[in-house]
């Protein structure tokens, strides 16, 4: 799904808000931000396979889309720190069902294993 498909205003809600969470490591960041302010390092700690790039590129994205909030403290070295915004916070709130219903989901799937 393109970017641009997130700000077209003749697509459908579900459309525009699947496109603002698209992609690899945007809710789990999402999620990660939930418990509170994170450096870009702490993200990358907690991420294994996330390259510092990606992480950038996700989180400028995050931050266009009004999801997430940086902060660069001027001390030496630069200090920067996002966390999530208000509207980032309603996202997760309404994320929180669907995450719960695909936890269900994981679940009937397992159940539904056959037995070897």
């Amino acid at each position: 799904m393109t970017r641009s498909r997130a700000q077209d205003p003749n697509v459908c809600g579900v459309t525009a808000a699947i496109a603002v969470i698209d992609g690899k490591w945007k809710t789990v960041l999402l999620w990660l931000l939930e418990y509170g302010p994170h450096r870009p390092g702490e993200l990358l700690r907690r991420l294994p396979g996330l390259s510092e790039k990606v992480l950038t590129q996700t989180l400028r994205e995050m931050e266009a889309d009004g999801l997430v909030h940086r902060e660069v403290h001027d001390v030496l070295p630069l200090k920067t720190v996002y966390s999530l915004t208000a509207f980032g916070r309603e996202l997760c709130e309404v994320l929180a069902p669907l995450s719960d219903w695909g936890h269900r989901r994981l679940e009937k799937l397992i159940k539904a294993q056959p037995v070897s």
